[in-house]
């Protein structure tokens, strides 16, 4: 039986796969999160086998989460979740040590295909997302700003374009304000922004970010 967890602040989506997932005799849903702290805390307590992950989550976001649970176990692998296939989410969230990538209008059957894949530890992407990957390592996308950005300036920039301040996300990243505003002004250098709202144009720009969910 393969125990798997799901991850994403939205009922209806985790109600969702939850359904799917219930018609496969292999597979038992042990616990749900709304973030990624109750997602990390049920690791740690549940110990399951596959996490699928939404990446963006308020509070600790997938990209945190991923990044602390495959810290946590080697036998815990992730399946990360996004509105978008864009890089460079997908590469990151390979980066944090996910096995996997799905976008949220994957398919039931291409879903549960990847579970079983990443359950027996093997890496799962779609092929078209698969393919930008490895054209954006061999000739890097100089048209999306954000490909320049290291994990943590995204990760924090995708809490700024959610509207959440900068001892807010210090808390949750566990460093402190000084050290998140050294990363938004490097951020900032880098994507030729000046302000957050600056920053949420840009990001809608590139479909980093879903307008329905501002």
């Amino acid at each position: 039986m393969i125990k798997i967890l799901l991850a994403d602040d939205h009922d209806l989506v985790r109600n969702g796969i939850r359904r799917i997932l219930e018609d496969v005799g292999d597979f038992t849903v042990i616990g749900e999160a709304k973030n990624g702290e109750e997602a990390v805390q049920l690791c740690r307590r549940n110990a399951p086998d596959v996490v699928l992950m939404d990446v963006n989550m308020p509070g600790m976001g997938g990209l945190e989460a991923t990044k602390k649970v495959v810290r946590m176990s080697e036998n815990t692998r992730v399946i990360c979740l996004s509105m978008h296939k864009e890089n460079p989410i997908p590469a990151q969230v390979m980066q944090q040590g996910a096995y996997g990538f799905l976008t949220k209008d994957t398919e039931p059957n291409e879903m549960i295909r990847a579970i079983y894949k990443v359950a027996a530890g093997q890496k799962y992407l779609p092929p078209d997302i698969a393919q930008s990957i490895a054209i954006s390592r061999i000739a890097p996308d100089n048209d999306n700003p954000f490909d320049g950005l290291s994990t943590r300036e995204l990760n924090i920039a995708l809490r700024l374009t959610r509207g959440q301040k900068v001892p807010e996300i210090a808390v949750e990243l566990s460093i402190n304000s000084k050290t998140v505003n050294t990363y938004r002004y490097r951020m900032f250098e880098k994507l030729g922004v000046s302000t957050d709202v600056e920053l949420t144009h840009l990001a809608l720009r590139h479909k980093l970010i879903d307008p329905n969910l501002l």
